[in-house]
């Protein structure tokens, strides 16, 4: 397909990553996702161990192409905007759609005591296992945005072990070294740290009143940035000891994703303010893995046009479409399938 080639205003990256979660583009968008929405049934998935996660389950009424599970970047969920825009998208082109809330996010915090944080992904892939379990489909695809890309990548890693057959892993713009993201966060403009700093609390206020015994209500109130949230959380309320581990365990650099089994693709951006492009040289080299970098886009943006329509939903379907049919031709592909 053409390359992504924004003008103007659409070359900031500020604007991009701003656009990405509009509500204007929301509603640009939600003509397209309106099949899929009225098609959505809420899901309460079992992921073992006792942990369940929430999510949402749109599919046809005749034969689909395949299912393509999607996760959603940090305080985000399957209502986000660009969760709508590309699921919208994809189930217009023929595939059955799970918008997938990781825990604490969307209208779930009730399902779980205890808080979300990054390194629990044993409770997701027991999410796509149920999914898979639970909505058969020869063709399963995930897909992931920023920490929900990181987690696409991980589950992907451990979809051997899993026994999950997902035939293309597609992570945009994903969190590749925590540590430094945070940093980026933090000394990067100001806006960016305040969204999030605004939308943890708000969440973490959302928990403490299901759950007291948690015990942080008074100590939430002193917490003004992401460090002093980081600094008092980690060790309170995950089983690792400072940030360094905390971070270290949900990182993807280095070997992280040597048992990739399957192909898996990054949609990044070189202006990115969050995720660093120089990060990606550090991912482990695999047969299964491609890189796809371009200049603008900003974090999870790929706006391309000032009526808001998305590059990205385009590229997403292209990807999975040229795994679904490698000739380029449906019925070729599905003799040969």
């Amino acid at each position: 397909m053409n390359d992504f080639a924004p003008n103007g205003l659409l070359r900031n990256p500020h604007a991009q990553s701003i656009l990405a979660s509009t509500k204007l583009r929301k509603l640009r968008s939600y003509p397209r996702s309106r099949a899929m929405l009225n098609a959505s049934k809420t899901v309460v998935l079992d992921c073992g161990a006792g942990q369940q996660l929430l999510g949402e389950h749109a599919a046809h009424a005749v034969r689909s192409k395949g299912l393509i599970t999607l996760i959603h970047g940090w305080e985000g969920s399957s209502q986000s905007t660009y969760m709508l825009s590309a699921g919208g998208s994809l189930f217009a082109a023929g595939y059955d759609v799970f918008r997938l809330n990781l825990r604490d996010h969307g209208p779930s915090h009730h399902l779980n005591r205890e808080l979300f944080n990054s390194a629990r992904l044993d409770e997701v892939v027991g999410a796509i296992q149920a999914i898979h379990k639970t909505y058969p489909q020869q063709w399963q695809f995930l897909a992931g945005f920023s920490l929900g890309g990181n987690f696409a990548l991980r589950v992907a890693a451990e979809a051997a072990k899993a026994d999950l057959q997902i035939k293309q892993t597609v992570a945009i713009c994903p969190v590749v070294d925590p540590a430094k993201t945070m940093i980026a966060l933090e000394q990067g403009w100001w806006v960016y740290e305040k969204y999030f700093v605004r939308k943890w609390q708000k969440s973490l206020r959302k928990k403490i009143n299901l759950y007291p015994e948690l015990g942080y209500q008074n100590s939430l109130f002193k917490l003004k940035t992401l460090r002093d949230m980081n600094n008092y959380f980690i060790p309170n309320h995950t089983e690792f000891g400072d940030a360094a581990d905390y971070f270290q365990a949900y990182s993807i650099a280095e070997d992280a994703l040597v048992n990739l089994n399957a192909p898996a693709h990054i949609i990044a951006a070189q202006d990115d303010p969050i995720i660093l492009a120089e990060d990606f040289a550090r991912l482990a080299e695999s047969k299964y893995l491609s890189i796809e970098t371009k200049r603008y886009g900003g974090h999870c943006g790929f706006v391309k046009n000032y009526q808001l329509d998305s590059w990205l939903d385009e590229r997403l379907l292209e990807l999975i479409n040229l795994r679904r049919y490698p000739t380029g031709d449906p019925a070729k592909s599905n003799q040969q399938s």
